[in-house]
């Protein structure tokens, strides 16, 4: 008898030591699957950041989540309940090349475009005409920067063939119009270092395409981002027979990364009236080692808004003369030096206008 409690006793000893081992074996793996976590589970999560209503999708919200080692993954379908999340799911980033485009579009500006009814076809859109997509995360955040003044008829036809165009693109987008204010001669070029400067006020934007009001592209495949190099867009204008004026042409509409255009300190501040800022900017491009890249001419195809010649932006009799020392300014005339004062901000569904004061010549 006392042999057997012997026994059993013995049993239940082992017994204990290897349920013991089993469970710091289980805490073992747990600890390790815990540490080794991969970032784009939505565990382990320190702190979850919202983004701002404005750039929110009106049919889609979305999430930060950042992590204790500083990775951030954008999530979305959250649910919350007493400020806990239930369900979520990791964005994935949109394709390099999108499979919404659609390739050659027809263009045509012979009927009139109601705004209101561009709002309502881009139901997307948020307030200040900005944009993201809500089923995977935006490769590039694009600011797209317009300089104006008493064109908009032209603006009209620009938001209804763009605000579509760049959607399908897939970019995380905003669109600010930026106007000279009074009658004083025109500076498109000191208007897009305004556009930079404000825009980034605003957003973390990487990729700023700086366009015309009336140039409209002619094929969704000429993607509104930048590249390695500043890229030109317009390569393929009828109004140049479709074809590439010259080999330093870089006008109408271009895109520059935020460290592209701060390597060669913007456009130049000093040129009223018509021409020259864009050799400027091309001079500035190669002076600071920089090569102009381009799509193809027939992706690079665009149909400009025939018009006549703005009053107070008749062509600039100093534009030769400036672009000859282009390498002696570059490095003073610029973001570094640009001034000028907000008179007002307009915020639109389809738009941020920026009226501003610059002064003149």
């Amino acid at each position: 008898m006392q042999e057997s409690v012997l026994l059993n006793v013995g049993f239940f000893t082992k017994s204990c030591v290897v349920l013991v081992c089993l469970c710091g074996v289980h805490l073992i793996v747990a600890l390790f699957f815990y540490l080794t976590e991969s970032p784009t589970k939505l565990t382990n999560y320190r702190k979850i950041q919202l983004d701002s209503d404005i750039f929110i999708s009106r049919t889609h919200r979305t999430a930060v989540i950042l992590y204790d080692n500083g990775t951030e993954v954008e999530v979305n379908k959250l649910i919350y309940s007493n400020g806990s999340v239930i369900k979520g799911e990791a964005l994935q980033s949109c394709p390099e090349t999108s499979a919404l485009l659609v390739g050659p579009m027809r263009v045509e500006f012979s009927e009139s475009v109601n705004l209101d009814m561009v709002r309502k076809d881009n139901p997307q859109l948020v307030m200040g005409g900005r944009y993201k997509p809500s089923d995977c995360v935006a490769l590039q955040k694009v600011a797209i920067i317009i300089p104006f003044r008493n064109r908009g008829e032209h603006l009209k036809y620009w938001l209804h063939y763009l605000h579509p165009i760049l959607q399908r693109q897939q970019l995380d987008y905003g669109i600010y119009v930026i106007q000279q204010d009074g009658k004083g001669t025109f500076n498109r070029a000191k208007l897009l270092n305004v556009g930079f400067v404000e825009a980034l006020k605003e957003y973390d934007f990487d990729c700023f395409v700086f366009s015309d009001v009336d140039i409209i592209p002619m094929d969704d495949r000429n993607t509104y981002k930048c590249s390695s190099q500043p890229r030109h867009l317009s390569v393929s204008m009828d109004k140049f027979g479709f074809r590439l004026p010259y080999k330093q042409y870089f006008g109408g509409v271009s895109a520059m990364s935020k460290a592209q255009f701060q390597k060669i300190n913007g456009f130049p501040n000093n040129y009223w009236g018509w021409g020259g800022e864009d050799d400027d900017i091309f001079n500035r491009l190669v002076f600071r080692g920089m090569k102009i890249s381009r799509p193809s001419g027939d992706i690079g195809k665009c149909r400009m808004i025939r018009h006549s010649r703005d009053k107070k932006n008749e062509p600039n009799p100093q534009r030769f003369k400036r672009i000859a020392h282009t390498r002696q300014t570059m490095k003073t005339d610029g973001i570094k030096s640009l001034s000028y004062k907000v008179v007002d901000i307009e915020k639109d569904l389809l738009y941020t206008k920026i009226t501003v004061d610059i002064g003149n010549p």
